[in-house]
């Protein structure tokens, strides 16, 4: 940032002068209870490259090089880490739920801390989008017995997921439990927070959608019902580590892993006010379908943003433009990039400098090795 010689600079910089100074968007900000560098977020994403012959467990010297070369983002959302060996729905995704899995972290958050970053975990219950062959053997659970028109990719190829168990009462209770404990873990493995996954068609997602949530108990039919789950595994991560560390992702409108809603509106609204009670960190939004077009109808994400007063995380298909007109506009607080974060490691001194982005290589994505993972070259 370059100082203005100038007898204004004292004044703070608005939409009217921000060319003359650095942008909102690289500037440092206060996400809860975490300080952040700069409102640049690097989204999760899953890249499935944990050690799946020793129990999902994070932290080779490769996983230690992909979150340290992003270091550059104020704050990283790791991967989706599963609470239990149910919770994992892809093939070498890293757990939060055993003590090898705790101390593989450590070795990335120390990196990321140690490079000036801020990390926190994305705790993760995939639910009905999985297979027995990737969970030990172990049934798809979901809030009820509806089978996903989706595939699961196994050690076996692609596979037909079959109808889920619908969890018990007291089977959500449990599930409950499991986070709470990941969110402790998170902070003994040297996490700043969690973000519990609330969107993208999976557990938590699954409860609040009356597509997916047929349910007849206190955790199904009425919106206030089928919040239950999400607010509960919020008030337990919240009861362990305070609200300041505790964000949450959440999609409303996407059809991403076969979810639907009759009124995203109402539900998602709802949910919204409730977590502005309970005084969490941020929401993180998929605005539109997931990786896909945002300007889909059904939710009000500017309404979202009034009634919520924590940080405010846009995500989905930002440009660089966008993001800094919506910092500077004050539509969001920060904006979360995943894509990009893939093929550009130094994707902030990037933006900072307007450079060229390079394209990342989907092939890549969920392959095993340092190809298209730790081999995209920096400016």
């Amino acid at each position: 940032m370059y100082i203005l010689h100038s007898p204004y600079s004292f004044f703070h910089a608005t939409s009217s002068t921000h060319h003359m100074t650095t942008p909102q968007l690289f500037q440092p900000t206060r996400i809860g209870d975490i300080e952040v560098a700069n409102r640049i977020v690097m989204a999760p994403l899953t890249r499935c490259r944990a050690d799946e012959a020793n129990g999902d467990i994070p932290g080779s010297e490769m996983n230690v090089a992909y979150y340290r070369q992003r270091s550059g983002a104020g704050l990283i959302i790791s991967e989706g880490t599963q609470v239990s060996p149910v919770g994992k729905g892809y093939m070498a995704t890293p757990g939060i739920y055993s003590e090898a899995q705790v101390e593989g972290w450590k070795h990335i958050t120390q990196a990321v801390h140690a490079a000036g970053s801020k990390i926190i975990a994305q705790i993760w219950h995939v639910g009905r989008i999985t297979h027995p062959d990737l969970t030990g053997g172990a049934h798809p659970v979901a809030p009820s017995a509806i089978q996903p028109n989706v595939v699961a990719y196994t050690h076996n190829g692609k596979v037909e997921i079959p109808v889920p168990h619908a969890l018990s009462t007291t089977e959500v209770k449990e599930v409950v439990q499991q986070f709470r404990q990941a969110a402790a873990n998170a902070l003994r493995a040297g996490f700043d927070g969690v973000e519990i996954h609330g969107a993208n068609g999976y557990l938590v997602d699954q409860f609040i959608r009356d597509g997916s949530n047929h349910r007849t108990d206190v955790y199904g039919g009425s919106i206030e019902n089928r919040c239950r789950f999400a607010l509960e595994v919020v008030d337990a991560c919240v009861a362990e580590i305070g609200a300041g560390r505790v964000g949450i992702r959440l999609s409303p409108l996407t059809p991403f892993n076969d979810v639907t809603d009759s009124n995203p509106q109402a539900v998602f609204g709802y949910l919204v006010n409730e977590l502005q009670k309970r005084g969490i960190a941020f929401i993180h939004f998929i605005e539109g379908a997931t990786g896909g077009p945002r300007d889909l109808p059904g939710f009000d994400y500017a309404a979202a943003r009034q009634a919520f007063k924590g940080t405010y995380i846009g995500n989905n298909g930002y440009t660089r433009d966008m993001a800094i007109d919506a910092v500077e506009s004050g539509k969001v607080d920060a904006v979360a990039f995943g894509r990009w974060f893939i093929s550009n490691p130094d994707l902030v001194e990037r933006l900072k400098q307007n450079a060229p982005l390079s394209e990342a290589n989907p092939s890549t994505f969920y392959a095993p090795g340092p190809v298209g993972y730790i081999d995209y070259p920096p400016l």
